[in-house]
């Protein structure tokens, strides 16, 4: 499993919840899973290893809109074709009582709503189209992701959560504050677009935001070839 980008929205700050649900006692996670078949017990064990309370993954593969619980954690998922595509949230099984709402929006974006006291946090999903695929495909996708993000009201707070299949590389150039400085590599188209999204929404792309090792930053290996998908 890899991980994979957070991008972080941070509105102004509002009254805190009630003691032990506030956001800033979370830990979100992101990981392109490949598929959830045979992987789903595997996948939620690491998160229990890792205490993580929200989880966004990618190409569940899996058909249809449901929601099930698995091992302390309640998945809702989205997908459209056996074999392709498909994302899905994680919520541990404390807070599933807290998610008001699910938009299914399509196999590649999904959001949920959690009221925790007097904060309201949205967690979106997204698998961004591969490098191959058309500009038109590409151009949908963004466009939903932006009526999804506009959809939400300026004093919630957001967590995007997804494989951006982008690299935004390692120099902040014109997108201080959006780009963190800690990236890897060199930028590309799908990074730039990432990049761009960011900016016009005012997130910050939190795994550019941390110093690590090129081992902890790199989430691609194929031989000599080394990536950090954002």
């Amino acid at each position: 499993m890899a991980s994979n980008g957070i991008v972080h929205a941070c509105p102004p700050r509002g009254k805190q919840g009630r003691k032990g649900v506030g956001i800033s006692k979370f830990r979100f996670a992101s990981w392109n899973i490949g598929t959830l078949t045979s992987k789903s017990i595997e996948l939620v064990q690491a998160l229990h290893r890792r205490k993580v309370n929200i989880a966004c993954i990618q190409e569940t593969k899996w058909v249809g809109a449901k929601a099930r619980e698995i091992d302390g954690y309640k998945l809702w998922y989205s997908s459209g074709t056996r074999g392709r595509n498909g994302v899905g949230i994680l919520v541990v099984k404390e807070l599933t009582d807290r998610v008001v709402e699910v938009r299914r929006k399509s196999d590649r974006i999904m959001s949920i709503k959690l009221v925790l006291g007097a904060e309201v946090l949205n967690v979106i999903c997204v698998y961004a189209p591969q490098m191959g695929l058309t500009d038109d495909i590409k151009k949908v996708f963004w466009e939903e992701l932006e009526e999804v993000v506009q959809s939400i009201p300026q004093h919630e707070k957001l967590f995007l959560g997804g494989d951006f299949n982008g690299h935004i590389g390692e120099k902040t150039d014109g997108y201080v504050g959006t780009h963190g400085g800690f990236g890897f590599g060199d930028r590309n188209s799908g990074g730039v677009a990432l990049l761009d999204f960011t900016l016009a929404f005012d997130l910050t792309i939190c795994n550019s935001l941390f110093k690590k090792r090129e081992d902890h930053l790199v989430t691609f290996r194929s031989g000599s070839c080394k990536t950090q998908i954002d």
